[in-house]
């Protein structure tokens, strides 16, 4: 098997190198000599962090110096134009000159979306990269694209989210992907000029296309694809992490109610955990930014070691499956049976 190799930007996120290099050694650790990890960020920082964790000289890992950051607020314009030598900007470098398959970022997500299209480029077919991320659902899981990265989306862009998105899904072990619009409501008549549009593209598609899906559906495994403008997704998914946050807010207070409710919650403690371990966030975390010619992963910017950690494996993954290149496959078929209609 070829060793993969993923740039990390080590100095993005809210904590930076704490975080990423406890992580990378993790990602090492489950992945047995498979891959080879590039710490990207300012070198002394780095080395100390490996020091700390008694990981210096690791046969895994090695450092890539990069002189400057991208702040959490930076204005993307301003990081691509002036921080050339960031860490961001050096770790997508390495992607675009063949030295790394995938990178990972936990930074300002503007500036990474920004940088990788200015290095990268987009695919043929592609007008808009897309953030795509995983949700869990009643029996497995969901891809959901677009989470930001477009808040103005037309029929022809939502068509290609779909197509990016059903390659995520496939390279995930799922044959022929259900897609489905978030919409409204579930009927035709439902929905604006854009969605029905792009439901009139997709149904005329060779995907799997299964008709418009409501809110709740994205969790009760109804489809394996949501797709939507960036504005729609990320209202979306930030609501969805609310709701997580005040269920989990709640049992909390009702268990510490009183003496007789702490009893329940100790008798119902492995239930806890283990409903806690499906909803945790952090084993999600790692949205995908597709539509590039070549592989970036986005990590939360607060996650922890655990969280980056799962980031790195789905950068793993994208990788090893090649994800650009079934993507750039997929449009070729999709465009060669529009032109033969």
């Amino acid at each position: 098997m070829t060793q993969i190799t993923i740039a990390l930007d080590g100095m993005g996120g809210d904590v930076g190198p704490d975080v990423v290099v406890p992580a990378a050694l993790q990602a090492l650790k489950a992945t047995d000599g498979a891959v080879r990890l590039i710490l990207v960020g300012q070198e002394d920082v780095l080395s100390a962090q490996l020091a700390k964790l008694k990981a210096k000289g690791h046969p895994g890992i090695v450092i890539r110096h990069a002189s400057q950051l991208v702040s959490m607020d930076e204005p993307p314009a301003q990081a691509l134009r002036v921080k050339k030598d960031s860490s961001m900007r050096v770790a997508i470098n390495l992607v675009k000159q063949g030295d790394a398959d995938a990178c990972v970022s936990a930074g300002n997500t503007g500036a990474l979306m920004a940088t990788a299209r200015f290095v990268l480029k987009t695919l043929p077919g592609i007008d808009r990269p897309a953030i795509c991320t995983t949700l869990p659902t009643v029996r497995g899981y969901t891809r959901v694209l677009d989470l930001g990265a477009n808040v103005d989306s037309k029929a022809e862009h939502l068509l290609q989210f779909a197509v990016m998105g059903s390659v995520l899904a496939e390279v995930n072990g799922i044959q022929r992907p259900r897609v489905g619009l978030l919409n409204i409501g579930e009927e035709d008549i439902k929905g604006n000029e854009q969605v029905k549009e792009a439901a009139r593209l997709l149904v005329a598609s060779n995907l799997h296309y299964i008709g418009f899906v409501e809110g709740d559906g994205i969790y009760l495994d109804e489809v394996d694809v949501v797709v939507c403008d960036g504005f729609v997704g990320n209202i979306a998914l930030k609501s969805s992490e609310g709701v997580a946050k005040l269920v989990r807010h709640y049992m909390s207070q009702e268990f510490k109610r009183n003496p007789l409710t702490r009893l329940a919650g100790l008798i119902a403690l492995p239930v806890l955990r283990a409903f806690g371990r499906k909803i945790d966030p952090r084993r999600y975390n790692g949205a995908s930014l597709l539509g590039l010619q070549g592989t970036v992963v986005k990590s939360h910017g607060s996650a922890d070691a655990l969280a980056f950690a799962n980031a790195i494996q789905v950068a793993i993954l994208e990788a090893a499956q090649a994800v650009p290149r079934r993507i750039d496959a997929h449009l070729s078929a999709l465009h060669a049976a529009r032109q033969a209609l």
